[in-house]
């Protein structure tokens, strides 16, 4: 177990190196720049200074300065050299407050004036990751109870209708069904706010959108599992000692068909907690979502990169989460 996580955590680096090379390239590729904006076009003698400061008119420089920057180097080296004491020092001075440097530093955004990178991600990271959590244990009840009765009654009513649920589930994009709920339920009934965001109701019907396609996968995957695991002979001898049926279902069959289940939770978690670009939309929710859409669409390289690099880092370490809970779920697999 210990050799996984320590194999994973040295890979991290590498991987996330690869994703960053490609996403800038990418991204430097779009046409278009923040500060060729016509409604707000800085003077020349800016943009030549922002390009020099920021190096926007260069890929290599770019390239390595946002690296240097994003992985901390750049504040060790500067710690090391003792240039951040001496800039506290003359802010001491100058009566001024002791300037903040991060020390991952995701740069400044080009499109909201004034906030930088880090600040953007503070302030709409968690209410992506609330809407996450909140759609992943609503998938995981709906996945688990409807996978378990189309199991126990195959090809019954019942489960004809939850594989009918889980295609349209799976089959219908995530604005089709946002927009349904939001008109039914927001419009016409009036049981939930819209555009709204910060109470315990505004959260429910984004949450259920986000959740329904992978509460789709997860009945999936449910019912085929526990219909292997119901047909094992270790069920059959469960039975026979006379264990009653419900713990049958839930102790014994459950636990073994949950394990696809826990595999696929990893990536889907991480997507639902940084990657809910469509329903952060159509609810007009103040996530990250959002924001990644406005920098793709004012080509803001510092919160594209940012963005992409956290959610890079949050997928992989779900996903190592889960190797590790499926290891202890099920101690043959090999570490």
């Amino acid at each position: 177990m210990t050799n996984l996580v320590l194999r994973r955590l040295l890979q991290l680096p590498l991987i996330l190196l690869v994703i960053y090379t490609i996403t800038l390239g990418l991204a430097w590729l779009v046409p278009g720049n923040p500060l060729e904006n016509p409604d707000r076009r800085p003077k020349p003698e800016v943009i030549e200074q922002m390009n020099r400061q920021y190096n926007l008119d260069s890929f290599p420089r770019f390239y390595f300065s946002y690296l240097r920057n994003a992985t901390g180097i750049t504040w060790l080296s500067d710690a090391a050299a003792g240039r951040l004491a001496r800039e506290r020092e003359l802010a001491a001075l100058s009566g001024l407050p002791a300037p903040h440097r991060p020390i991952f530093d995701l740069g400044p955004s080009l499109e909201y004036d004034d906030w930088t990178v880090n600040e953007i991600v503070a302030g709409s990271l968690p209410i992506s990751v609330t809407l996450g959590a909140a759609a992943i244990l609503i998938a995981l009840v709906i996945g688990v109870a409807t996978g378990v009765i189309g199991a126990v009654r195959p090809n019954s009513l019942a489960d004809l209708s939850t594989l009918v649920v889980s295609l349209i589930g799976i089959s219908l994009p995530s604005f089709v069904i946002g927009t349904v709920l939001l008109l039914v339920f927001a419009l016409i009934l009036g049981w939930f706010p819209v555009a709204e965001w910060g109470t315990p109701r505004s959260i429910v019907l984004p949450a259920v959108t986000l959740s329904l396609p992978f509460a789709a996968y997860i009945a999936r995957l449910t019912r085929m599992g526990m219909i292997d695991a119901l047909g094992a002979d270790y069920i059959r001898t469960a039975r026979a000692k006379g264990a009653a049926e419900l713990s049958v279902l839930l102790k014994h069959a459950l636990k073994n068909a949950f394990l696809p289940v826990l595999s696929f939770l990893g990536p889907a978690a991480a997507l639902a907690m940084t990657g809910s670009f469509i329903v952060e939309r159509v609810f007009t929710v103040p996530g990250m979502g959002q924001h990644f859409v406005n920098a793709v669409q004012n080509k803001d390289l510092f919160l594209i990169m940012g963005v992409v690099l956290i959610f890079a880092t949050m997928l992989i370490l779900f996903n190592l989460a889960v190797d590790v809970l499926y290891r202890w779920v099920d101690p043959r697999i090999e570490s």
